[in-house]
């Protein structure tokens, strides 16, 4: 029976997807695990994996087209099937979960006679985030016969967020890898077993396999292999040929000026996968001719068309899902949240001072940045009604301080969040931000590490802008923009003198954040800033 693939929900804000690439065309056989397409998300560009065996019978989503989720993608079955049925709105969801049911209806008896023996556990794939559905084994840290401990950590899992270790929470020995290294696999899918040495497993694996597997409609919705391997990008060597990598692999091999082409992959469909690359040792004369088509076919790109004076010329860029994302979400603050702005300028030459005495002690680095942000979070204990969110029915007072750091990224704009920044001393919050920032910017950020801000902080001022506003980052109530500092003429004790400033705005929601309680938690701020001691009091 054809089995109808919909549009999946890839993240958790994602509403419509695009269709990048096809990978695939009517009438090619598909295998389970074959990568389908490419699909753009609001977050990112993913391949999209096929989890039906059989004959692409229909696509319904052309390439570049946009479609909202739960359309239909696409459609596979046997070869000469007819799907007019399904093409005339036939029955969506419930006929993918029919397939796996045909294949073996028996199959399902054993697993209720197989009994699991005293001590061993079954590890299944588990879900590391809010919106993870699949997870793809970058690598194994143990392997078969190893002995495992409580705390000891199995593998690194690739989820649609970031690649994390997993610990595991009992001991014994590994008796059996049911995903291997570059392998994708839903959530609840076996991962591995652990039990006494010398148990025999492999009907606990066979049958759990077989019965404990997610319905084929759930696994068309799944959105972590596919961003597990979304950075696998396109990088193509000079015979057009893709090179298929995993977000840690290209990272690696970025780090280390390791060109792709030239590793093989260990992974499923001959993807590279992190241990590929670090064992990877090029070779003297293989290495010219593939660098230099690399730079023919990075400098592709910086050629631009011929217009011919006195001609005009445009280029439409579509817009990406993030880019929808964000102009909806940025939409939706600034016409929702009535915003106004107070700014003030700050004399810095205090802090500029106690910032240089700061990073003479060892192993210390401390920027203008995290005094800006200490000074906040000390402001906002004493003006909770800036560290607040608006609802219909209530406004929400947070004495804790989650302080959000707009951190920009290729793809758009990230908000990490240091949680309790105003228990943390400078030293940390400037530990801590180079962390999130730097995770950030290789897309290794944990999702509940971009959760649950109170306040936000952008900082243009490393680019020269001395002055700007920001728009709310919903549900805080207020953002503070942050500028350059200024050496310029000032007036102090009634003489001219050379300092140094810098401006600061402050945008305030008026459903909770009024003009004297936005003035006087600027007025606190800039105390501190102005003598960065006073937050040590």
């Amino acid at each position: 029976m054809a089995t109808i693939i919909t549009m999946p929900r890839l993240s958790d804000t994602m509403t419509e997807g695009t269709v990048a690439t096809w990978l695939k065309k009517v009438g090619d056989t598909i295998k389970e695990g074959d990568i389908l397409a490419e699909i753009e998300t609001d977050k990112a560009t993913m391949e999209f994996e096929s989890f039906n065996s059989g004959v692409l019978l229909h696509i319904g989503i052309e390439a570049g087209q946009t479609a909202p989720v739960d359309s239909l993608l696409a459609i596979i079955g046997k070869e000469g099937e007819d799907i007019s049925a399904l093409l005339s709105g036939g029955t969506p969801a419930p006929k993918v979960e029919a397939t796996p049911a045909v294949e073996t209806p028996a199959t399902s008896a054993p697993q209720a006679t197989v009994a699991i023996p005293a001590g061993v556990k079954v590890i299944t794939m588990p879900r590391l985030s809010d919106t993870m559905t699949t997870g793809t084994v970058a690598t194994w840290l143990k392997k078969v016969g190893d002995s495992v401990k409580e705390g000891d950590m199995l593998a690194e899992i690739e989820t649609d967020k970031a690649t994390m270790e997993f610990e595991s929470f009992n001991a014994g020995t590994l008796l059996y890898i049911g995903i291997e290294e570059g392998g994708s696999a839903p959530v609840d899918s076996v991962l591995a077993i652990i039990g006494p040495a010398g148990t025999d497993v492999s009907g606990i694996a066979e049958n759990y396999s077989k019965g404990g597997e997610a319905p084929v409609a759930a696994k068309t919705e799944t959105a972590a292999p596919v961003e597990a391997t979304q950075p696998v990008q396109e990088t193509t060597t000079s015979d057009n040929s893709r090179i298929f990598a995993s977000p840690l692999a290209k990272q690696i091999a970025k780090e280390k000026g390791i060109n792709l082409s030239q590793v093989k992959g260990s992974g499923e469909n001959g993807r590279i996968v992190k241990s590929d690359v670090e064992n990877f040792t090029a070779s003297a004369p293989a290495v010219a001719a593939p660098i230099a088509s690399q730079t023919e076919v990075q400098s592709a790109p910086a050629v631009k068309p011929f217009v011919p004076a006195g001609e005009t010329y445009s280029e439409k860029i579509p817009n990406s899902t993030m880019r929808k994302v964000i102009a909806k979400r940025l939409s939706e603050s600034i016409f929702t949240a009535p915003h106004f702005y107070l700014t003030i300028e700050v004399a810095m030459d205090e802090a500029m001072k106690s910032r240089a005495t700061i990073n003479t002690v060892p192993d210390t680095k401390v920027s203008f940045n995290d005094m800006v942000i200490k000074a906040c979070a000390m402001a906002l204990k004493k003006h909770p009604k800036v560290n607040s969110q608006w609802a219909d029915d209530a406004i929400t007072i947070h004495h804790h301080v989650n302080i959000g750091v707009a951190v920009a990224v290729e793809d758009g704009l990230v908000v990490p969040v240091l949680k309790f920044a105003d228990q943390m001393s400078l030293s940390q919050i400037g530990n801590n931000v180079k962390d999130v920032a730097g995770r950030a910017k290789n897309k290794k950020l944990q999702p509940a590490e971009m959760e649950g801000s109170t306040f936000t902080v952008s900082n243009l001022g490393m680019f020269g802008i001395t002055e700007f506003t920001s728009i709310i980052n919903q549900p805080n109530s207020a953002i503070l923009s942050v500028g350059a500092i200024v050496e310029k003429p000032v007036v102090r004790n009634g003489q001219i003198v050379v300092g140094n400033t810098m401006k600061v705005t402050l945008a305030c929601d008026h459903r909770t954040v009024d003009g004297a309680t936005g003035a006087q938690f600027l007025q606190t701020l800039r105390t501190y800033l102005e003598n960065p001691v006073t937050m040590l009091a």
